[in-house]
């Protein structure tokens, strides 16, 4: 029987590297309230950055709000959003400014890997899945690239899937989805690059999520990926947030237009 998921003891703020650039920072998370965004959003707080995020699981984020508050610099400030609707998401973009100062940092993080069979898709789908995982991290980029101009300096990051680099079942969408987001770091890092603007992708490869536990990795499937990597652990959260952090300072100054993978040697 797969074992409850547990999050990992290098979580605290004791165990991690410090930027010092990261802090005061304004940095945005999409999909903060769970998965590896709940990780970004502890990461960037133990840095000292002002953290805003956006989910649609309204508990689970206010609970990651009410548990890092007391420790952190500036408490993260969630605001629900479903990024699909883009009206909504340019006016929480718009408020989250307001409320912590221009969006220094963005990391498109949220996504959503439902599992899909080539002969049941439908149009309607097409475009649901491409609103769920593509289209709102250019929307949100367009919008952060606006202040991060004006500041003469930013970071994008977009977070890609190794999926489609394996060519992995029944996520023929999702794999389109995550295929075009690295073509588009790298437009982006182009276009944007002139203004000081970096853009970075991750490509996280077997991730243990509470929901990965869940949904998708069974003993069988963990063994077969455990396999095919080079190093015969778990890839957790917090090691996607470990190079997260690092891109996003300006350690990375001179790193723009790159995918770069945490997935433990698999792909």
């Amino acid at each position: 029987m797969n074992t409850p998921f547990v999050p990992p003891a290098a979580s605290a703020a004791t165990d991690r590297a410090v930027y010092p650039s990261l802090r005061d920072r304004h940095v945005m998370i999409t999909g903060g309230g769970t998965g590896i965004g709940e990780e970004l959003v502890a990461a960037f707080a133990a840095q000292g950055a002002k953290v805003s995020f956006v989910d649609i699981a309204d508990q689970a984020s206010r609970l990651l709000v009410e548990r890092l508050a007391p420790t952190s610099r500036h408490a993260p400030n969630f605001l629900r959003c479903d990024l699909c609707d883009l009206e909504a998401l340019e006016r929480t973009m718009a408020a989250l400014e307001d409320a912590s100062g221009p969006i220094e940092i963005l990391i498109n993080n949220a996504a959503n890997d439902d599992r899909h069979s080539v002969g049941e898709l439908t149009p309607a789908y097409w475009d649901n899945r491409m609103a769920v995982n593509l289209r709102h991290l250019f929307f949100a980029s367009q919008a952060a690239a606006r202040s991060m101009r004006k500041a003469g300096a930013g970071v994008i990051i977009n977070f890609s899937s190794i999926s489609w680099h394996l060519a992995l079942p029944d996520l023929v969408l999702y794999q389109t989805a995550k295929a075009g987001i690295e073509g588009m770091t790298r437009g982006l890092a182009r276009e944007l690059g002139v203004d000081g603007i970096r853009v970075n992708a991750i490509i996280p490869g077997a991730i243990r999520t509470a929901r990965q536990d869940l949904m998708w990795q069974n003993p069988d499937e963990i063994e077969r990926t455990l396999e095919r990597q080079c190093l015969k652990e778990r890839v957790m959260p917090v090691d996607v947030a470990a190079l997260v952090l690092f891109l996003a300072s300006d350690d990375a100054r001179m790193c723009t237009a790159h995918s770069y993978f945490v997935d433990a040697g698999w792909a």
